[in-house]
């Protein structure tokens, strides 16, 4: 019997948290065969309930780097709620420099207002990214500078990653 992908991404956004979780958990079983539910995975990972977050969470765990048309709309969902935006940071760093046209997204996303775990999640993607994030160097020197320690460190990193000589003295 053939797995209806199309069914379970369906489901993550049914009335039912119930079948919602059922959705997400399925995906999470499918690996990376269930590349073509990144997007609404990463919805699913701000979802009110727990266990569809959980489920999500899984899934987005072993999915590996989503399809290139997806980055225009993870780049989107790095402005919603803090568990979407983290995956949505974390899908795009796996896309290495196809992820380049989320490069002002991602900048936006090291904003001080931005919840600490995604501006993290946000500067190493930006890293990921490579030399394709020159435009986010102003960004993330801003966060390199920043008191967060971790934040710092990763925002050093992605500076390195980006324009490793410009970090040599």
């Amino acid at each position: 019997m053939k797995y209806d992908l199309s069914s379970s991404i369906r489901d993550l956004t049914d009335a039912e948290a119930v079948r919602r979780a059922a959705a997400a958990e399925s995906l999470a079983r499918l690996g990376p065969n269930a590349r073509a539910a990144a997007v609404p995975l990463v919805r699913a990972a701000g979802d009110a309930d727990e266990a569809v977050r959980e489920w999500a969470v899984a899934a987005l765990e072993e999915l590996g780097p989503p399809e290139r048309a997806d980055a225009k709309s993870l780049a989107e969902l790095l402005a919603s709620t803090e568990g979407s935006a983290y995956w949505a940071a974390t899908l795009l760093g796996r896309l290495r420099a196809e992820a380049a046209e989320a490069v002002p997204a991602l900048a936006a996303a090291l904003a001080a207002d931005r919840p600490l775990s995604v501006r993290q999640r946000a500067a190493w993607a930006l890293g990921q990214i490579g030399t394709a994030a020159v435009a986010a160097l102003d960004a993330l020197r801003t966060a390199a500078a920043a008191d967060e320690p971790r934040l710092a460190r990763l925002a050093g990193i992605a500076l390195e990653q980006i324009e490793p000589r410009a970090q040599t003295p």
